[in-house]
Protein backbone atom coordinates (compact mmCIF):
# COMPACT_ATOMS: atom_id res chain seq x y z
CA UNK A 1 0.00 0.00 0.00
CA UNK A 2 0.97 3.35 -1.06
CA UNK A 3 1.48 6.36 1.21
CA UNK A 4 -1.69 9.13 1.27
CA UNK A 5 1.29 11.72 0.66
CA UNK A 6 2.33 10.19 -2.48
CA UNK A 7 -1.06 9.00 -3.40
CA UNK A 8 -2.90 12.18 -3.24
CA UNK A 9 -1.32 14.25 -5.76
CA UNK A 10 -2.23 11.91 -8.25
CA UNK A 11 -5.92 11.18 -7.24
CA UNK A 12 -6.44 15.44 -7.27
CA UNK A 13 -5.20 15.21 -10.90
CA UNK A 14 -8.06 13.60 -12.01
CA UNK A 15 -10.42 14.64 -9.20
CA UNK A 16 -9.49 18.40 -10.09
CA UNK A 17 -11.29 17.51 -13.89
CA UNK A 18 -14.61 16.22 -12.49
CA UNK A 19 -14.31 12.07 -11.59
CA UNK A 20 -15.36 10.83 -8.71
CA UNK A 21 -13.50 8.76 -6.01
CA UNK A 22 -15.10 5.40 -5.68
CA UNK A 23 -13.42 4.41 -2.29
CA UNK A 24 -15.43 1.14 -1.50
CA UNK A 25 -16.99 -2.13 -3.19
CA UNK A 26 -20.27 -0.62 -2.80
CA UNK A 27 -19.76 2.30 -4.32
CA UNK A 28 -18.46 0.90 -7.52
CA UNK A 29 -21.32 -1.34 -7.70
CA UNK A 30 -23.52 1.29 -7.12
CA UNK A 31 -21.77 3.60 -10.05
CA UNK A 32 -21.70 0.48 -12.44
CA UNK A 33 -25.38 -0.51 -11.42
CA UNK A 34 -27.13 2.64 -11.46
CA UNK A 35 -25.25 5.23 -13.61
CA UNK A 36 -27.01 5.77 -16.66
CA UNK A 37 -26.15 6.28 -20.09
CA UNK A 38 -21.96 5.89 -20.15
CA UNK A 39 -19.32 6.54 -17.95
CA UNK A 40 -15.28 6.12 -17.86
CA UNK A 41 -14.01 4.21 -15.00
CA UNK A 42 -10.03 4.71 -14.88
CA UNK A 43 -7.84 2.68 -12.69
CA UNK A 44 -5.13 5.52 -11.74
CA UNK A 45 -2.01 4.38 -10.34
CA UNK A 46 1.38 5.25 -9.17
CA UNK A 47 3.08 3.50 -12.18
CA UNK A 48 5.25 6.97 -13.64
CA UNK A 49 5.92 4.40 -16.88
CA UNK A 50 2.03 4.34 -17.93
CA UNK A 51 0.35 6.41 -15.45
CA UNK A 52 2.57 9.30 -16.23
CA UNK A 53 0.93 9.66 -20.02
CA UNK A 54 -2.38 8.11 -19.17
CA UNK A 55 -3.44 10.98 -16.61
CA UNK A 56 -2.91 13.78 -19.29
CA UNK A 57 -4.45 11.40 -22.03
CA UNK A 58 -7.20 11.20 -20.02
CA UNK A 59 -8.02 14.99 -18.97
CA UNK A 60 -7.11 15.74 -22.85
CA UNK A 61 -9.86 13.16 -24.33
CA UNK A 62 -12.40 15.17 -22.37
CA UNK A 63 -12.01 19.04 -23.66
CA UNK A 64 -13.76 18.30 -27.04
CA UNK A 65 -16.59 16.30 -28.44
CA UNK A 66 -18.52 13.94 -26.91
CA UNK A 67 -17.69 12.76 -23.46
CA UNK A 68 -18.77 9.85 -21.49
CA UNK A 69 -21.46 11.42 -18.58
CA UNK A 70 -19.69 10.60 -16.02
CA UNK A 71 -16.28 10.02 -14.41
CA UNK A 72 -15.15 7.62 -11.80
CA UNK A 73 -12.08 6.34 -10.93
CA UNK A 74 -10.37 4.00 -8.35
CA UNK A 75 -6.59 4.00 -6.93
CA UNK A 76 -4.53 0.66 -7.55
CA UNK A 77 -2.43 -0.03 -4.47
CA UNK A 78 -4.27 1.93 -2.43
CA UNK A 79 -8.14 1.64 -2.57
CA UNK A 80 -7.61 -2.13 -2.55
CA UNK A 81 -11.64 -2.85 -2.29
CA UNK A 82 -12.72 -0.59 -4.54
CA UNK A 83 -10.10 -1.22 -7.47
CA UNK A 84 -10.70 -5.17 -6.78
CA UNK A 85 -14.37 -5.00 -7.04
CA UNK A 86 -14.07 -2.73 -10.02
CA UNK A 87 -11.75 -5.40 -11.81
CA UNK A 88 -14.59 -7.61 -11.61
CA UNK A 89 -16.15 -5.43 -14.10
CA UNK A 90 -13.64 -5.83 -16.41
CA UNK A 91 -13.41 -9.39 -16.97
CA UNK A 92 -12.33 -11.60 -19.06
CA UNK A 93 -9.73 -9.01 -19.37
CA UNK A 94 -6.97 -9.11 -16.50
CA UNK A 95 -6.45 -6.96 -13.63
CA UNK A 96 -3.96 -4.16 -14.99
CA UNK A 97 -3.11 -0.91 -13.76
CA UNK A 98 -3.20 1.59 -15.05
CA UNK A 99 -6.20 0.78 -17.01
CA UNK A 100 -9.56 2.95 -18.60
CA UNK A 101 -12.94 1.50 -19.17
CA UNK A 102 -15.39 3.09 -21.00
CA UNK A 103 -18.81 1.29 -20.09
CA UNK A 104 -22.80 2.35 -21.94
CA UNK A 105 -25.68 1.69 -19.65
CA UNK A 106 -23.47 -0.92 -17.24
CA UNK A 107 -21.64 -2.93 -20.03
CA UNK A 108 -17.91 -2.73 -20.83
CA UNK A 109 -17.55 -1.54 -24.17
CA UNK A 110 -13.74 -0.26 -24.61
CA UNK A 111 -11.09 -1.12 -22.67
CA UNK A 112 -7.32 0.17 -22.19
CA UNK A 113 -5.16 -2.21 -20.54
CA UNK A 114 -1.82 -0.93 -19.56
CA UNK A 115 0.22 -2.61 -22.16
CA UNK A 116 -2.28 -0.17 -24.22
CA UNK A 117 -0.95 2.69 -22.19
CA UNK A 118 2.54 1.91 -21.41
CA UNK A 119 4.97 3.65 -24.25
CA UNK A 120 1.96 5.46 -25.49
CA UNK A 121 1.59 9.22 -25.86
CA UNK A 122 -1.09 11.31 -23.90
CA UNK A 123 -2.30 12.18 -27.75
CA UNK A 124 -2.42 8.63 -28.68
CA UNK A 125 -4.36 7.77 -25.47
CA UNK A 126 -6.29 10.83 -25.76
CA UNK A 127 -7.37 9.90 -29.39
CA UNK A 128 -7.95 6.15 -28.65
CA UNK A 129 -11.01 7.54 -25.76
CA UNK A 130 -11.80 10.18 -28.14
CA UNK A 131 -12.82 7.69 -30.96
CA UNK A 132 -14.40 5.35 -28.26
CA UNK A 133 -16.54 8.55 -27.54
CA UNK A 134 -17.61 9.08 -30.61
CA UNK A 135 -18.96 5.52 -30.78
CA UNK A 136 -20.52 4.96 -27.66
CA UNK A 137 -21.03 8.52 -26.00
CA UNK A 138 -23.45 11.88 -26.91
Amino acid sequence: MYPPEIVQPMKNDLIQVGFQELTTATQVDEAIQNTPDSFLLVVNSVCGCAAGNMRPGVKKSLENGPKPAALYTVFAGFDSESTQQARKYFLPYPPSSPSIALFKDGTLVHFLERHHIEGATAAMIADNLTAAYAAYCG
